[in-house]
């Protein structure tokens, strides 16, 4: 092992100040790092400042990771990781779960390089244990195929699963593809089988509700709309 560490920082979900989400030693070691990978300049600068991070921004070193960075770029980064220790933040939650981050974490164990994850928000995490359904048994599927067709396909499977073994499945999509994916669920799951929404959690528009498919079907009907932002699905069949 090198003695340089990669930190993974997280940070808050929704518009809230770092300061009143992220323990004090998260914040400590933000203040003592000098180089950051990070998903976007900009709101990267923001949080940092806003996390108590005191210099000229000139002192610092924001390397630009996101899902249109090449592995060859990543790969690069992670020549820099021996050299001192660094900071990974994400936009929102923690860093490489779901995230572009991942591959710089995997890099940095292959060259013995110490990860520290820190402490933090994660919506996944919040959403279970929100939804009543098992937190003894979940896993987290991730992005469903975009199409419909298919994505019903994998639905049907994931309900399969999710009976057989009596295990939740965690499900997240792009904010803009909320509704249609939700339409797919009403439509692909038994009646019976129960689905959590939890959507902008921890933000004042929080909203986190947990009925069958039945019941959605009936909220649909009425106009119910998810709307483009952040939200984890939750579902569990019987």
């Amino acid at each position: 092992m090198t003695k340089a560490k990669l930190y993974l920082i997280p940070t808050p979900l929704g518009e809230y100040a770092p300061i009143d989400v992220l323990p004090a030693p998260v914040l400590e070691r933000i203040a003592a790092l000098r180089l950051f990978f990070v998903e976007e300049l900009r709101t990267a600068r923001r949080f940092l400042s806003a996390a108590g991070w005191k210099g000229h921004v000139e002192e610092l070193e924001l390397l630009e990771l996101n899902e249109h960075t090449p592995r060859e770029q990543i790969e690069a980064y992670a020549a820099r990781l021996g050299e001192q220790d660094a900071g990974l933040i994400s936009e929102a939650g923690l860093p490489a779960v779901a995230d572009p981050g991942a591959l710089l974490v995997e890099l940095a164990h292959r060259k013995g390089v110490e990860v520290v994850p820190m402490v933090g928000p994660s919506s996944l995490m919040l959403a279970l244990m929100a939804s009543g359904l098992n937190g003894q048994c979940f896993a987290f599927t991730g992005y469903l195929p975009v199409k419909s067709p298919a994505r019903r396909e994998a639905i049907t499977t994931l309900e399969r699963t999710s009976a057989r073994l009596g295990q939740s499945q965690i499900i997240i999509e792009t904010p803009y593809r909320n509704d249609s994916l939700l339409a797919d669920l009403a439509e692909a799951c038994r009646p019976s089988t129960r689905l959590c929404i939890g959507a902008d959690i921890t933000c004042p528009t929080q909203l986190i509700r947990t009925q069958t498919i039945e019941a959605w079907r009936k909220e649909l009907k009425k106009g119910f709309a998810i709307g483009k932002r952040p939200c984890v699905f939750v579902v569990l069949a019987e």
